[in-house]
Parts: structure tokens; C-alpha cells; sequence
């Protein structure tokens, strides 16, 4: 026991996890505990015994429960420091007992504002008052009151108290964490009250995200990094969402890739496989088959697809896993595993195996990145295919499977680093230039690519992230046999690229949207 005081704990919490065990340690040790609602009603199911707080302060609860700690009895027994005489005094003739532990959580605002069929009367109640006024007030007075307002600290707590003595240094870390979760909270109901408009921008920005994992290290051993979570208030699919299944802790460019992976499958249709590398896809191709879309993928760029991350959009069989495991691959993701693709990827013990489930559509998000003293805020770049922004301006049209194809290679090039040039044939990569500093170049890269790996180029269509600035990516493209390209238009020498086409009998659609990715 910390002394011979009797010692009073109030405990409300929306999440009961680890709350019988918390209360039963402290009653066992002759703790006091305060309580109400379902709480209570679960502390005595368990044998604890629980004074309800409308008995303690006198004060039956109001307004349907929207306020029931809201009471002198509660925060002058909180918020008392003990070392002043005053303070003490004031409860003695007030009749007031001090509350040396709280243990609450809040409602789940962020989750439930994710869910779109309650309506903004119902979200308002899951505003939590007399919750975040505990934890602020407990925090606040940490030298005297323990705060808990995660049920991973109760154990250790318990096992502090049984010691005789809670450490400063751990009641200054629960406070911290009480006010994180407090600044946090209100952060979510801040961005519900603005609402978000097309092209809105809060006026301040609020990142306190979770900590989720601290990873091995950065880019680059020598760099420290970790990885934050957005929780709750985000359903859709993605890397955090997703459960690790086997193999070695991800790294920060493990994570960077699978997400770039995940962005890029999930807009393709049929089945897909999407296979990354240094956040560019070298290779990414549809069809009936699982099995064989990976391996048009593949061969897409067989070089560079050694040690890279590889996604699908469906379940994965074990032909397909078979495919994997014949060369080194550092992670997979897909939404399910047929029965017996696990075993077979399990032969890999390093290789990373994520799964996502089911995808699920993702909510609007911000793109965030660092600069020295500031942050880069912009939307996410999700503007996909248009067909009312398409535009043909070459005297031929592309022909169905050229559409098909176009469409394909479009979305494959949202998904490259810029300076970017996409190769298709059908709805198979053929030959991918990225990042390169100059379109000519990366039109280049792609035709070298192409060769490599020993594909047939004639009959391909190019996709360009951007529009071109000169016609020799144009004139390049025909002396390959490549049939029909698009881009976004918009350059003053757009004649000329007409014109290359025009003299070439080459299709060309203008999109009118540009997909830098920097």
C-alpha cells in the first residue's frame, strides 16, 4: 500500500478493456472507487465495489447523461494540491475527499465521425466534456493524482502501487500522455466543426498522430525514423491499415514503397499486380489470371524487379505465390491468401507478407511534405481517367484496344516519379521511364527498358505525365512503332507534336491533367 490513507480512484471509461482487473487490483490493495454508468455496472458484475458517483456527490445525473462528473465534489478533490494547507482545508469544510487516481477514456469521436450514416446530431453526442475535464484536470495535478487514460498503463500502475510508491517520472508521463489525447481529441472536432470545402485549407494544421512503431531506421541506416498513425478517424485501405502476416519488421522504404503499390493497384480493374521499386513502378500489367499478371509485370523489367515490393488488388493463389518465391522479393501485399499460398510464400521466411482485407474506398487526404522550418500541404493527386476532358487532336482516332491501352498506361504513369513515359502493350507495361530530368530522356529509358528485356515494342502505346515540350519524344515514339500516345497538352509547341503525329499516322489524345509526381 502507498500509506494508510485510504486512497480514492474514479474511473469512467468508454473502452472496458483491462477494466476488471484494474478495479479488482484496487480494491484488493483498499482502494475507494467512484464510478458511474456502464462502468459501474461492470465493476459490480465483477464483485468491485463501486460508489456511484450521483451518491458520492449528492448530484443525480443531467440532461441524459451529458453531465454527471461536472461537480465541485469531483474537481476540488482532483484539482487539491495536497501540500497546501488551504487547499486541504477548504475540502475539510466542504466536506470534500481528495481522488488521488483517475482512470478515463473518451468517446470515440474520430471513429464515429468516419462513419457516414450517423448525421451531425448523433456525432455531437459522441463529443466527450466531462471526460476531457477529468483527464485535464487530473493531469494537471499529476504530483498528486495518477491519470490513466490508456488501459496499457493499468498494469504497470497497479504493480507501481503495490511497490508503496508511483514514480514522478512515470505520473509526468501518463499526465503528457492525457494531454496528447485531450489536444488530439479536440484537433478531430476542430476539423468536423470547419469542414473540409474543395481546395479548403485549415488555418492551423493539426498532425498529433499516434506513434505507432519505431522502424529499424531511415532511408539510410545512419537515420532515425518512425512510423505515426492516423487511427481511427481513417477506414480506408492502406499500409497502416494492413496486417503483417510474416517476415522481418518493415523498414521506412519498405512502407514508402507498399503504400506507393497500394495506391497504384487499387486503381486498376480486373486483376492486377502492381511490383515497385524506390517508389516507381517497373512493372504493372492486367488479366484473367492472377499468375500471369505478375509475370507480364515481371517482365516488364525483370532487372529491377529483384528486391522489390509487390502488390495485388485480389486474393493471391499459390500459382502465384509459386511465381514469387522464384526470385527475391522484399514484400507483397494483397487484400486475402488462398489457402496454401501462405505455406508457399512462408518458404521465404524474411520476405514481408502484408494483408489488407477487403479494400475499402479511402477517404479524401492530404499529401505532407517536410521542408527546412515548414511544411508542403497540397490534395492528393486522385484525379483519374476523364472522358469528358479527352480530347483526340490527330487526324486518326485510336482504336478500341488503343483506348483500352491508353487508359491503362495513363494510370500507370500517376503512379511514376516525373519526369515519367509509360510503354504498353494491351494492358501489360512494356517499357517504364522515371524520374529522369528531361521527357526525351525518359522516352529513352522506357524504348532501353523495352529492349532489355527483350519485349516487342512495335505496336505499343506511351502515356507521358506531362505534356511535351519539343516533338522528338513524338518522333521517337514512331521510329519504335508505337501507335498512339497521350498526354495532357498544354505546351505553346503543341502543333508540332500534332503535327510529328499527323506525318507518323499516329493516334493522339490531349487529357488535359497533368500528374507530376515529384
Amino acid at each position: 500500500m502507498m500509506d494508510k490513507i485510504k486512497k480514492t480512484a474514479l474511473i469512467s471509461v468508454y473502452d472496458k478493456s483491462g477494466l476488471t482487473g484494474l478495479g479488482k487490483g484496487l480494491a484488493g490493495m483498499g482502494w475507494e472507487i467512484l464510478s458511474t454508468g456502464g462502468t459501474a455496472r461492470l465493476l459490480e458484475e465483477a464483485g468491485v465495489p463501486v460508489i456511484r458517483l450521483a451518491d458520492y456527490t449528492g448530484s443525480s445525473e443531467m440532461l441524459g447523461g451529458r453531465v454527471k462528473s461536472l461537480h465541485p465534489k469531483i474537481h476540488a478533490g482532483i484539482l487539491a494540491l495536497r501540500d497546501r494547507k488551504e487547499h486541504l482545508d477548504q475540502l475539510r469544510q466542504n466536506g470534500i475527499g481528495t481522488i488521488d487516481l483517475v482512470a478515463v477514456n473518451l468517446y470515440p469521436f474520430g471513429k464515429k465521425s468516419a462513419e457516414e450514416e450517423l448525421d451531425e446530431s448523433a456525432l455531437l453526442e459522441f463529443i466527450d466534456i466531462g471526460g476531457v475535464a477529468l483527464l485535464r484536470a487530473a493531469a494537471k495535478n499529476y504530483k498528486d493524482v495518477v491519470v490513466l487514460s490508456d488501459p496499457r498503463d493499468y498494469a504497470g500502475v497497479l504493480e507501481e502501487i503495490k511497490t508503496g510508491k508511483i514514480e514522478m517520472k512515470t505520473r509526468r508521463r501518463l499526465a503528457a500522455d492525457a494531454f496528447r489525447k485531450t489536444a488530439r481529441y479536440d484537433g478531430l472536432i476542430a476539423r468536423f466543426m470547419e469542414g473540409e470545402g474543395e481546395g479548403e485549407f485549415p488555418p492551423v494544421l493539426d498532425l498529433s498522430f499516434p506513434l505507432k512503431a519505431e522502424l529499424r531506421y531511415g532511408e539510410n541506416p545512419h537515420q532515425k525514423a518512425a512510423l505515426y498513425d492516423a487511427a481511427e478517424e481513417l477506414l480506408g485501405s492502406g499500409t497502416t491499415r494492413s496486417r503483417q502476416l510474416q517476415g522481418k519488421q518493415l523498414s521506412y522504404n519498405n512502407i514508402l514503397d507498399l503504400e506507393s503499390a497500394l495506391t497504384l493497384v487499387m486503381r486498376l480493374g480486373k486483376k492486377a499486380s502492381v511490383i515497385i521499386k524506390h517508389t516507381n513502378p517497373c512493372g504493372v500489367a492486367v488479366d484473367d489470371s492472377l499468375r500471369e499478371a505478375y509475370r507480364r509485370a515481371r517482365s516488364t523489367d525483370p532487372v529491377s524487379a529483384f528486391g522489390s515490393i509487390v502488390a495485388f488488388n485480389t486474393e493471391l493463389d499459390g500459382e502465384t505465390a509459386e511465381e514469387i518465391v522464384a526470385t527475391f522479393v522484399e514484400a507483397v501485399v494483397a487484400p486475402s491468401y488462398r489457402e496454401g499460398s501462405r505455406e508457399i510464400l512462408s518458404r521465404k521466411k524474411n520476405l514481408r507478407v502484408l494483408e489488407t482485407g477487403p479494400f475499402r474506398q479511402r477517404r479524401p487526404w492530404r499529401a505532407i511534405r517536410s521542408i527546412y522550418g515548414g511544411l508542403l500541404v497540397q490534395e492528393e493527386d486522385i484525379l483519374d481517367w476523364k472522358a469528358d476532358r479527352l480530347k483526340v487532336v490527330t487526324g486518326r482516332q485510336p482504336s478500341a484496344p488503343e483506348w483500352e491501352s491508353l487508359a491503362f498506361a495513363w494510370k500507370v504513369c500517376m503512379g511514376a516519379k516525373s519526369n515519367a513515359i509509360v510503354l504498353a502493350r494491351g494492358l501489360a507495361t512494356t517499357g517504364i521511364g522515371a524520374g529522369q530530368m528531361s521527357r526525351i530522356d525518359a522516352a529513352r529509358l522506357a524504348v532501353e527498358k523495352c529492349a532489355a528485356s527483350g519485349l516487342e515494342i512495335k505496336g505499343s502505346v506511351l502515356a507521358s505525365d506531362a505534356f511535351f515540350p519539343f516533338r522528338d519524344v513524338v518522333d521517337l515514339a514512331a521510329r519504335q512503332g508505337v501507335t498512339a500516345l497521350i498526354q495532357p497538352g498544354g505546351s505553346i509547341r503543341d502543333q508540332e507534336s500534332i503535327a510529328a503525329a499527323n506525318e507518323n499516322g499516329l493516334a493522339m489524345v490531349f487529357t488535359g491533367i497533368r500528374h507530376f509526381r515529384h
